[in-house]
């Protein structure tokens, strides 16, 4: 099972209620595949996971699978910093079938030894689902180490990684060691030059608002054209950027908002951006026509 080109990792749309809208849910899937993403992730950090319990967290996948199945590739963000938790969010998105893979981060908070993390990946991937690593140390306090990737490498369940430890150096040690494991990249604004370097593509913030113009950027890139893809990169680099100057996924849903596409509301301990930080992604989606 091979991943590449733009995954979207989806918000989590909430009704004025604070409960999940499965109308906008469907809506925000029906526009990524019109869009011709490559794949959608669910309930991954853009998805507000921590905040849903595990009823919805089902559901959402459940109906982003009954949305989206066989138009495109389907990521389950089942990861959690228990590994019991871990087992148990993955085996039910086994249950509904549908799912290509899991998305799994590295434990978060409790920051496991490298034999804790092998041991964590490992178990998850010996239930089926095709597994991809999330290296995000922002979050998680730790990276993934590389000698823990080669090894866990082996396994024929885990398939790729998501690197979002914005180091393009971190994707050429990956591939130096690795050159057919898929790396995709965590990072909007380093899709391209991650691309350079043997990343096979993005999971994707900015695709919730931009998926065309990302999923182009990415195909350009793929096939080599890289003045095509640096072209589409500075006319969105503003909002790649602006996507991340409240944490996400706040601005993102704050960018959708103010498209009409979603409501604005957040759980707690998300909440709604400054006004400053709304101004100016305002400015942002007018300077290329979103708004």
């Amino acid at each position: 099972m091979k991943l590449s080109g733009t995954i979207t990792a989806m918000v989590t749309p909430f009704n004025s209620k604070g409960e999940v809208d499965y109308g906008k849910l469907k809506n925000i899937v029906d526009e990524q595949v019109a869009a011709g993403v490559e794949g959608i992730c669910a309930v991954g950090t853009t998805g507000e996971s921590p905040t849903l319990d595990h009823d919805e967290h089902h559901k959402v996948i459940e109906k982003t699978i009954e949305y989206a199945k066989g138009k495109v590739k389907i990521i389950a963000g089942t990861g959690a910093n228990s590994t019991s938790e871990a087992i148990s969010l993955t085996k039910a998105a086994i249950a509904m079938g549908g799912s290509d893979a899991t998305l799994q981060v590295t434990p978060y908070y409790n920051k496991p030894n490298a034999e804790g993390l092998y041991r964590h990946f490992m178990t998850i991937a010996d239930l089926g689902l095709p597994v991809v690593l999330y290296n995000v140390p922002g979050r998680a306090g730790r990276d993934i180490p590389l000698d823990v990737v080669v090894r866990l490498a082996k396994h024929p369940n885990v398939v790729a990684i998501k690197e979002a430890a914005g180091s393009v150096d971190r994707v050429s040690a990956i591939k130096n060691v690795l050159p057919d494991f898929t790396v995709l990249s965590g990072d909007d604004s380093l899709a391209v030059p991650m691309i350079s370097v043997g990343a096979e593509g993005v999971i994707s913030v900015a695709s919730n608002v931009i998926p065309k113009e990302m999923g182009d950027m990415v195909r350009f890139a793929m096939a080599g054209d890289y003045a095509k893809a640096r072209a589409l990169h500075f006319k969105y680099y503003a909002l790649f950027r602006d996507l991340f100057i409240d944490v996400n996924p706040v601005m993102v849903k704050e960018a959708l908002a103010l498209m009409g596409r979603i409501e604005r509301v957040f759980r707690l301990p998300l909440c709604e951006t400054s006004e400053a930080n709304l101004e100016r992604m305002r400015a942002t989606l007018a300077s290329v026509g979103l708004v």
